[in-house]
This record gives structure tokens, C-alpha cells and sequence, in this order.
């Protein structure tokens, strides 16, 4: 079974999972709320950079195997 690597990074599902898990864990340990909340709000903006790379990678890869346009 092959794992599509470029779909789990892209999940926001495991992104909120991500940052609930440190938060909690940050909780545990004595952080305060606000620590954890901003924690959260970076692990969050950079799952949207991941994103982001990763759709405009794809977008790029398959524009280079089209074959060019023949509008002219």
C-alpha cells in the first residue's frame, strides 16, 4: 500500500490535528493558554505555506509535460 504523501501534508485534518497535539502537550507542561493558542496559529500558517507549495509544485509539473499550445 503506498501512502500519497502529497495529500496527507496538504489535509487541513492533520494540521488541526497537529496543532491540538501540541497544544495539549504545551498545556500539560504549563504553558499558558496564550502561549499554546499562538503556537497553534504558526503550525497552522505553516501548514497553509506547505499547501501552497506543494499545489503550485503540482500545477508546475504538469504545465512542463503539456505539450505547447498551438494558439499562435
Amino acid at each position: 500500500m503506498t501512502i500519497d504523501w502529497k495529500r496527507k501534508l496538504t489535509s487541513r485534518k492533520l494540521w488541526l490535528a497537529v496543532a491540538g497535539f501540541v497544544s495539549g502537550i504545551m498545556l500539560f507542561c504549563g504553558a499558558t493558554e496564550s502561549e499554546a493558542a499562538q503556537v497553534a496559529a504558526l503550525i497552522m500558517s505553516g501548514a497553509s505555506v506547505v499547501g501552497y507549495m506543494i499545489g503550485e509544485g503540482l500545477a508546475d509539473s504538469n504545465s512542463v509535460m503539456l505539450p505547447p499550445s498551438m494558439d499562435d
